[in-house]
Parts: structure tokens; C-alpha cells; sequence
């Protein structure tokens, strides 16, 4: 392919997408490898106002101050201006327990975005092309996915963008060698020590002696699939707003409509998949969809899905046990980041008002013996409920009111020193210790 070729190549694909425009500028994310040094030229030969974005991740030794002299006597040479900044990669990894790969991605991305703000530019130019795409379908495809992960790589995602996907490998070579400008190669990407050049230098030449066109075949096949997955994707998100509801950070699940739909495990995929859960989790949970049982769990890294009653509940894991809180005397208490408890004492002179509010409790000063603790509700627990003669346990006072599993693991009670609980949080205070005309002090706890 002749330069000039390539770039009407490079220009239709932009225009076709509407992924830049000449009264914007753009960040070429530039490594001085062919692809990044080829969507440089080609975007400033096209008329594009960008500035180019070194990253130096000190993963390579000589290597790597090798790329980054190169990059900055390419941008001098070619009147770019040029961002370059320095990351210590294994220290960063070793810190946020991540692989090196995932370190050297997270900086990249952070950073560009970063600056992209700094220099108000409208987007992040990456130099990802059609052979990049094929490799990411197949590895997809080796590891599990559903439709989506069978489309490739996006021409856009939110700030980044990649004009080169319509082009191969060979065409970036080729056009580089017709306007006579080098590169610089990483040789990490000739070792097949990771999983995306095993597939490159390994399974991608054997497909080809299978069928020379193999990589343009996939490709063709995987924008097919990504103008289906809009159609699907659509119809998926109407049956999904159909049986979910939220409240707060839970998520409801209705069993009985998931169990309508053309697809009820595919459906369930659609919602779970976003948190964390595994497709076997899917699976295990859909065959449960028509069954009445309540009580199954399952966890992703992240949520927690239970079935309760006709739904499947998801809620956030806690991010640390909730602790027992000692509470010695009237103050203000915090729970934490974003609770506190706040109790006081105050006469009863006659005109206290009793708010009609779940975080409010008030309770009888005389009846109620400090120091209270803080803490959740457990197996076995009893109370009076307020306006009862009776004790009833907590966990039959919560089924009759309808909590759901996760709402039951959650609920906080305030028990005092006798060990008598005397406010289920947010719910209902003890009738033992209830407010009556001969009261003298109220303890107000709000939370």
C-alpha cells in the first residue's frame, strides 16, 4: 500500500466513525514502535493538530531510554511538541498487587488522561490496528466471552481513539518503509512468554496456513458481530430495566419475570456479569430461577447474590467485619466514613414530641442501663416489639416485615448493659423501654 493510499485508508475510516475533528487537538500515545510512530505521521500528514505522550516505565533497561530518545528526536524533527514522564513499573505493582502488564496499563491510561485534561485536548490517539483487534477476539474466545468479546477492539472508547483499525501490521510497515522513517522494536514482543504473543507469534501463523485470508476473515466477522451486539445489546437493556429494580446499592432481581424472557441465563449474564460473577456462578444461579428455594449465596470479588423469596438480591460485600461498638454515655459516635450515632438526654417536660422517624429512637432514660453496644443482630436475639406484651425473636420480627437476606445481615441493634436489646436500628424500639406519661428523661438516639 503506497503512503498516499494509506492515508486515504486512515482518513475514510476516521470520517466513517467521526473520530476526530480538525478543530480539536489530540495525544498520540507514542512508544516509538512502528504503529505509534506511523499513527504520528499520519494524523499530523492528514492536518490534525496533536502533541505526542512518552512514557518511560523503566521495564527494559537501555532499552527503554533507547525508545525514549527517539521518540523526543522524532517530535523535534517533526515540530511536535512532546510529553514524556517516568514511572517506577515494579514498585507500582508490587504496591496495588497487580502483574506488570496491568501496572504498566494503569499508569499509561492514568497519566494520558491526566493530560489530556491539563492540555485540554479532546482525545488520547492510540495506534492499536486490525491485527491487534484479531488477537484480542482470540484470546476472548480462549478464555470465555460472551457476543461482546467476540467484537474486537472498539474504534472509540470514551477518550481514546484508534484510527488504525482499519489497517494490518504489514500496511504500518510498508508505509513507514514508502516514507522512509524508522522505528524502534520492543523485543519483549518477540518472546511468547505471555498470553497475547503466544497468539501472535504462534496460533495466529498457524491459522493462516489454514486459510491465508484467516485474519481478514475474523475481522470481517467480528464488526459484523459488533453492528449485531448494538441490536442485541438494545433488546438486552429493555428485558434487563424489566425484571431489576434498585434501591440505594441493591440491586432486585424479579425471578418470576427473569424466568419470562426468550433467555433467562443470558439475561441474568447481562446483570451479574457487570459485578464480578463468573460465568459457572450464571449458570449455577439460572437453574434455581423457577425453583421456590431461598437462602442460595453466591460471591464475586465484589457482591454478594442471594435468592430471597422471588428475587435475587446483589448487594456490595462489606469491605471490612462490622465491629461491636461500645457506646459509655451520651455523645456523638462515629460508625464510620459516613455514619455516626448521636445520643443525648433531654427532659420530659410535658411537650416532647416524638418524631415519626426510623433513625430516631427514644427510649425511657430510667429503663435503659449504659454503657450500650452497637452491633448486629444475631441468631437468637429477642425483643419486645414496641406496642407487643410478648418477646418475639429478631429473625421472625424481620421475615414477618419482609427483610431480605442481605437487610437481615445488616440490621444493627442497640442492646445496654443488662443485655436487653432496646433499639432495632432504624426499625423499632423495645416496648420495655417505651415512653410513658410518667417518663422523667428521654434518651434520643439518632443515627
Amino acid at each position: 500500500m503506497q503512503s498516499r493510499n494509506f492515508l486515504n485508508t486512515i482518513s475514510a475510516f476516521i470520517a466513517e466513525h467521526k473520530l476526530l475533528d480538525e478543530r480539536m487537538s489530540y495525544i498520540v500515545a507514542l512508544s516509538g514502535g512502528a504503529d505509534s510512530t506511523a499513527l504520528l505521521l499520519s494524523l499530523k500528514a492528514l492536518g490534525y493538530r496533536i502533541e505526542a505522550a512518552h512514557c518511560n516505565f523503566h521495564l527494559r533497561g537501555e532499552e527503554s531510554d533507547r525508545d525514549e530518545a527517539f521518540c523526543k528526536a522524532l517530535c523535534e524533527k517533526e515540530g511536535i511538541p512532546f510529553h514524556l514522564i517516568h514511572f517506577d513499573t515494579h514498585t507500582y505493582a508490587e504496591l496495588h498487587k497487580v502483574s506488570i502488564e496491568m501496572a504498566a496499563r494503569e499508569l499509561r491510561y492514568r497519566y494520558f488522561e491526566q493530560l489530556r485534561k491539563d492540555i485540554k485536548a479532546e482525545a488520547i490517539c492510540v495506534a492499536h490496528h486490525r491485527d491487534d483487534s484479531v488477537e484480542t477476539v482470540l484470546l476472548n474466545l480462549v478464555r470465555g466471552t460472551g457476543y461482546n468479546g467476540l467484537t474486537g477492539i472498539s474504534a472509540k472508547n470514551e477518550h481514546i481513539i484508534r484510527p488504525f483499525l482499519c489497517v494490518s501490521r504489514k500496511d504500518i510497515t510498508c508505509f513507514l518503509k514508502d516514507v522512509g522513517q524508522d522505528y524502534v522494536d520492543d523485543s519483549t514482543n518477540f518472546i511468547d512468554d505471555v498470553q497475547r504473543n503466544k497468539i501472535r507469534l504462534n496460533i495466529i501463523p498457524l491459522l493462516k496456513q489454514v486459510n491465508p485470508a484467516a485474519v481478514e476473515n475474523i475481522d470481517h466477522t467480528s464488526r459484523r458481530l459488533e453492528q449485531a451486539s448494538a441490536i442485541l445489546n438494545s433488546a438486552l437493556n429493555d428485558m434487563v430495566s424489566k425484571v431489576t429494580r434498585k434501591k440505594g446499592d441493591v440491586l432486585y432481581i424479579n425471578r418470576e419475570l427473569l424466568a419470562k424472557q426468550i433467555s433467562p441465563e443470558y439475561v441474568l449474564w447481562q446483570i451479574l456479569s457487570k459485578y464480578g460473577f463468573s460465568s459457572a456462578m450464571v449458570e449455577d444461579m439460572a437453574k434455581v430461577i423457577l425453583s421456590a428455594s431461598s437462602g442460595c449465596e453466591w460471591q464475586s470479588a465484589t457482591h454478594i447474590a442471594a435468592t430471597d423469596r422471588n428475587d435475587i438480591i446483589v448487594a456490595p460485600l462489606e469491605k471490612e467485619e462490622f465491629k461491636a461498638m461500645r457506646i459509655p454515655e451520651t455523645g456523638n459516635y462515629i460508625i464510620d466514613d459516613s455514619h455516626k450515632i448521636r445520643i443525648s438526654c433531654v427532659s420530659n417536660d410535658g411537650n416532647f414530641k416524638i418524631k415519626r422517624d426510623k433513625s430516631v429512637a427514644c427510649l425511657d432514660a430510667d429503663k435503659v442501663k449504659f454503657p450500650l453496644t452497637l452491633r448486629r443482630a444475631r441468631k437468637g436475639d429477642r425483643f419486645i416489639p414496641f406496642g407487643m406484651k410478648g418477646s418475639k425473636l429478631l429473625s421472625d420480627y424481620m421475615t414477618d416485615r419482609k427483610f431480605s437476606i442481605i437487610d437481615k445481615r445488616k440490621q444493627l441493634i442497640i442492646e445496654d448493659n443488662d443485655g436487653k436489646i432496646v433499639w432495632l436500628v432504624n426499625e423499632r424500639p423495645d416496648n420495655r423501654v417505651a415512653i410513658t406519661p410518667e417518663t422523667k428523661k428521654i434518651i434520643k438516639i439518632e443515627l
